[in-house]
């Protein structure tokens, strides 16, 4: 994954993104010494997230627009310890807010956990209300978790899958970005 991505501001400057380009490899860095599990987990939800937009033809600006204790102890979690787990978009989001060309990633970072029926968190976003980006990323998260085997899922095959994802279509996830995910997943690619 790039540092930088379709999903920033174009207008920023040369600088802006060097600047930014640092402090992404140094959160990258510290999250590679922290767990490569969920380093190499974040790298491959990041280049799904990218691609999917592509498949569906987005133009620039719709691009621009779209612009750890949990884990070791599932299944024996506490109510308190899901409620800490549910906070990780808000202070993921609260940790861009003082970087410099992130004002648009801030709410796909905020909502990825919102899903399309309304029952995601943490605003209880539903449909069209959820930004894009996230919901992009909401789906390519949920793909990794269950292709890779996260603690919160059982392992299953790319068909097994792909048949959950659709079947999640229209209640968890946006049924177009189901569509244009499952075909950059099974490489059916027709970008642009």
């Amino acid at each position: 994954m790039y540092p930088t991505s379709i999903f920033q501001s174009a207008e920023l400057s040369i600088d802006d993104k060097n600047k930014l380009n640092m402090v992404i490899n140094h959160l990258l860095f510290l999250m590679r010494i922290k767990s490569v599990s969920l380093y190499d987990q974040s790298q491959r939800v990041a280049n799904l997230a990218a691609a999917t937009p592509l498949y569906m033809s987005l133009t620039a600006h719709e691009l621009t627009l779209i612009t750890n204790h949990v884990l070791t102890n599932y299944p024996y979690v506490s109510k308190r310890d899901i409620q800490v787990y549910k906070r990780h978009p808000d202070l993921g989001a609260n940790i861009l807010e003082s970087c410099p060309g992130m004002e648009d990633l801030i709410p796909l970072i905020r909502f990825h956990h919102e899903r399309w029926d309304g029952t995601g968190y943490p605003k209880h976003l539903k449909k069209i209300n959820i930004p894009l980006g996230a919901r992009i990323i909401a789906l390519a998260s949920y793909y990794d978790d269950v292709i890779f085997s996260s603690p919160n899922f059982k392992h299953k095959d790319r068909p097994e899958v792909s048949r959950a994802i659709f079947s999640g279509s229209g209640i968890l996830f946006d049924p177009d970005v189901v569509s244009a995910f499952l075909n950059v997943v099974f490489h059916n690619l027709k970008i642009g």
